[in-house]
């Protein structure tokens, strides 16, 4: 068939169709004439479309192919560009998950929570969602910086642990540049940007605690256990973060927060540096559960700084920053984690610790949820306070009351006395001091007349 044209090919067709026409006229089938005439057709059609990229013939006889070149340049082209998009998003979770992991997000996240915390109960009756939005941010770049130097600066020591062996930069997933280049990009991001948004004091605050968790409290885990402590100040610096960028300035009620977190840090770290002992000693740290065989003074140590958190509840609420309800629940919260902490310091075992461990985790949320539901707006404060100095004057004028009453009636008993006295005659006197049984004689008028030193009455 390839030796036909389009038209000769349909001319030879209608030329046998119409003999064959003419026979079944001639045996009476008009209706199945008629019905063989449009299926052939339709036929012709449809094998005139399946002829046409043979019959397309350029003028000097060579077939054209350009369509079919087309297409397969184009599935070409779509490979290429899947392939491209594949290895882009490959690319893209990579680092992603190494800078998720450099940040420490979780962590980070929770320093986020409580520098949020922090600029609810610092905004007053109105909160700015804007800047809370931007403090957010800001602190979570400066916290991301912040573990992403440490990891930098604890290469070998995460190497030799189980827990850190893991990581992206002991692994070898990203390089020590590459991790040095995103930590100082974000944290001169996250300064600015609260530099910018907050105030110059709040952005001090994030880069000192930056400088002090990467340059000073990272080394020290390597060089004495005090680190603990200076941790746990890196840790109450977010949320007193929080409320320096809302109120501007650091006052007394600020520093509840900032408190709670810094007597929390301690049995919290105590537990985890107790059940991870063995693998803090083969990285090379210098925590206080190393030199501590017995765990007497880990214990001792997490049991008392739990303590230091019983007040605070009554604080909260004695400075007007919460309701009463908060003293009570705070007060719940914080028994229930000394009674871990106690129980951990009666029986040391790895069993008690975990409990111990798990209730500073329970602790935290709870105690900063209690902040948020139960604080006092600014309205209420001064609502507060007014209420507590009427009733202040109310108390000192119901004293002065009860003071001038018993001054009066002093003075009322000392003028009846003296008026007595000053009403009764000496004869009086005479008649009842040495004879009381003779009645007081009746009082007339009294004429003293002086004669030879005698005085008459009449």
């Amino acid at each position: 068939m390839l030796g036909f044209g389009g038209g000769e090919l349909m001319s030879f067709e209608k030329k046998k169709l119409g003999e064959v026409y003419k026979h079944i006229k001639s045996c009476g089938g008009n209706g199945v004439v008629r019905r063989l005439l449009s299926h052939s057709q339709s036929q012709n059609q449809n094998s005139s479309t399946k002829l046409g990229f043979l019959v397309n013939r350029k003028p000097d006889g060579v077939p054209c192919r350009a369509s079919s070149s087309s297409a397969a340049a184009t599935a070409t082209a779509t490979e290429t560009a899947t392939a491209a998009a594949a290895d882009l998003s490959s690319l893209v979770r990579h680092y992603g998950r190494c800078y998720s992991e450099l940040a420490k997000a979780r962590l980070s996240l929770l320093v986020v929570a409580t520098s949020g915390t922090g600029f609810v109960l610092g905004s007053g009756s109105a909160i700015d969602i804007v800047g809370l939005c931007w403090t957010c941010t800001g602190t979570m770049m400066v916290a991301a910086s912040a573990n992403s130097l440490n990891q930098v600066f604890e290469i070998k020591n995460d190497a030799l642990m189980k827990r850190t062996m893991r990581r992206p930069l002991p692994s070898g997933r990203i390089s020590v540049p590459h991790a040095v280049a995103w930590a100082a990009s974000v944290g001169v991001a996250g300064t600015a940007l609260l530099a910018c948004k907050a105030n110059m004091l709040t952005a001090g605050l994030a880069a000192s605690n930056l400088i002090l968790y990467a340059f000073v409290y990272t080394p020290l885990k390597q060089i004495h256990p005090i680190n603990t402590w200076v941790g746990a100040v890196v840790g109450a610096i977010p949320p007193l973060l929080g409320w320096t960028a809302a109120a501007g300035q650091v006052t007394l009620n600020g520093m509840l927060l900032p408190a709670a977190l810094y007597f929390w840090q301690i049995p919290h770290f105590m537990a985890l540096a107790y059940l991870c002992r063995n693998d803090y000693a083969a990285g090379g740290y210098r925590m206080l559960s190393l030199a501590d065989a017995s765990g007497h003074r880990t214990a001792s140590v997490a049991l008392r700084n739990c303590l230091y958190l019983i007040p605070l509840g009554y604080l909260a609420y004695d400075w007007g920053v919460t309701s009463g309800w908060f003293c009570l629940e705070s007060s719940l919260i914080t028994l229930a984690i000394s009674g871990a902490a106690l129980s951990f310091y009666q029986d040391r075992t790895t069993q008690k610790a975990r409990r111990m461990f798990h209730a500073s985790l329970l602790y935290l949320p709870v105690f900063m949820s209690g902040l948020l539901f139960h604080r006092l707006t600014d309205n209420q404060q001064s609502l507060t306070e007014e209420n507590s100095e009427k009733m202040i004057e109310l108390s000192s004028s119901t004293e002065t009351i009860v003071k001038e009453s018993r001054n009066s009636g002093r003075k009322n008993k000392s003028s009846n006395t003296s008026v007595d006295r000053k009403a009764q005659p000496p004869v009086a006197y005479a008649s009842v001091a040495p004879f009381p049984f003779l009645p007081a004689p009746f009082l007339c008028p009294l004429i003293c007349i002086e004669s030879s030193n005698f005085f008459w009455l009449t």
